[in-house]
């Protein structure tokens, strides 16, 4: 129903804390934007794994105060899902937990494996039997056959053969094991709240259950964690990070910081560059709520032009939201943004947005401006054309569906009816985040924009999507 890039997932754990299961609920709930179709908390009480897991939010999932008693410790993982791979189902549902040789083990994963279908066909004639579709279940089954003695060289074994991006959190009885792929691609945080460790996709989290933020979990790093302390270990071969530009446009919220930048102050600078780049006489800035505000704000600061809050959006329309009849389908966009006619009606308009995948929704949101009275209609995105789908833990749409791959901007721009069109430049969008451009290295996987993957990946044709089984 609104056309932008699905968001991934997001993790949290927390070991030594008496309340581990509930403030493990609280940090998913901080974490919901980053995945709502399925959540789970995993919770170790030193001798056994407890979990529970079911589809919805957070907070549909987890409405009995009996649930919590089903899981006792003082450690616990959790897992907010969005399917980039495997199917909407519960089976699918993380953190996946099993028991095997050496006992129990519970992953949540954010990312996706670039060669899980090959390692899963390679497992499945060796005589793996998989209970998923999802590709974070052959990370289990690698390490379950790992012949190595201590967990940090199982996991080191099992990681070593996955490629793509992976931002992970490990139980066991006894352990909690956080790691992030050696490129980066996705946050993970560290924190602490007295004397447990804590952490997250994001430190939004911390702020919810008032932690402490350490610093970031490197890439490439292992941070293992028991009833002695924490312990970094670096056991991967070093590779140049690339974390997800994207995160930055769209994904994490903005109050959080994460690759050492806080993404509020970032998506703001975003908009400064754009108004630099695509100034245009007009009346006010219009943002397309919520993750266009603060590019919007930046833009309208940096071009001296006022900002008004000329869409509302209804924030109780969900996701899966089911239009009756094919014949009021045009309703669809209009259930969750309207305009405010007396603040647009005979005015020239900047509509600020974060992208553009296939154009429908802003072709629909320019038709509503249009019909508050709007006198001129002219967009700015806050990134580049989005023209290449993303392999490393995003639900992109394929290659043809994504209308900057096939049509220039002014086709874009005619085709959504606006006045005039104007992205951010790749130049600008690095400079703004705070890297310069060098030709000689990749600062953020950008790929999505640029076509340039860090990590290679099976030759597919143009109208399939990667591990998405």
């Amino acid at each position: 129903m609104f056309d932008k890039f699905n968001d991934e997932c997001g993790v949290f754990g927390i070991f030594g804390h008496e309340e581990a299961a509930n403030l493990t609920y609280l940090g998913l709930y901080a974490l919901q934007h980053r995945g709502q179709e399925g959540c789970g908390i995993v919770s170790s009480d030193g001798q056994n794994l407890y979990a529970w897991r079911g589809m919805g939010l957070v907070s549909d999932v987890f409405k009995k105060d009996r649930t919590f008693s089903r899981l006792p410790g003082r450690n616990a993982i959790g897992h907010v899902r969005y399917s980039t791979a495997g199917g909407n189902d519960l089976k699918n549902v993380q953190p996946i937990m099993v028991d095997y040789h050496r006992g129990s083990i519970a992953v949540a994963h954010n990312g996706n494996l670039v060669n899980a279908r090959e390692l899963r066909n390679e497992l499945e004639q060796a005589g793996s039997i998989f209970s998923t579709t999802s590709d974070t279940e052959v990370i289990i089954h690698l390490l379950a056959r790992s012949q190595c003695d201590l967990l940090p060289d199982r996991l080191t074994e099992a990681l070593s053969t996955v490629k793509g991006a992976y931002s992970a959190v490990f139980l066991t009885e006894t352990r909690m094991v956080a790691v992030r792929d050696p490129n980066g691609f996705r946050p993970l945080v560290l924190g602490r709240l007295n004397e447990a460790y804590v952490v997250a996709s994001e430190t939004c989290a911390f702020d919810l259950i008032e932690a402490e933020f350490i610093r970031e979990i490197e890439p490439g790093e292992m941070i293992v964690i028991n009833k002695d302390g924490m312990k970094s270990y670096r056991p991967f071969a070093p590779a140049q990070p690339t974390p997800c530009i994207f995160e930055f446009i769209y994904f994490a919220r903005p109050d959080s910081t994460i690759f050492g930048r806080q993404v509020y102050q970032i998506r703001k600078q975003f908009g400064r560059q754009l108004a630099i780049e695509h100034p245009v006489e007009a009346d006010l800035v219009v943002a397309v709520p919520d993750s266009g505000m603060p590019a919007a704000i930046g833009y309208a600061e940096q071009a001296g032009i006022p900002f008004e809050l000329g869409l509302i959006r209804n924030h109780y329309v969900g996701r899966t939201f089911i239009e009756p009849q094919q014949s009021i389908r045009h309703f669809g966009v209009k259930l969750k943004l309207n305009p405010i006619r007396s603040i647009i009606e005979g005015k020239r308009v900047v509509v600020v947005d974060d992208s553009i995948v296939r154009g429908t929704t802003a072709r629909k949101i320019i038709k509503m401006i249009r019909n508050a009275g709007a006198r001129e209609v002219h967009v700015r995105i806050s990134s580049p054309p989005t023209s290449f789908p993303c392999y490393y833990g995003i639900d992109t749409p394929t290659r043809k569906e994504l209308i900057s791959s096939s049509h220039s901007v002014e086709e874009i721009n005619r085709y959504i009816t606006s006045d005039t069109l104007g992205y951010l430049s790749r130049e600008g969008m690095l400079a703004a985040a705070g890297e310069k451009v060098d030709t000689t290295s990749i600062p953020f996987c950008d790929a999505c924009f640029s076509g340039h993957y860090p990590v290679k990946f099976p030759r597919l044709k143009d109208d399939t999507q990667l591990g998405l089984f």
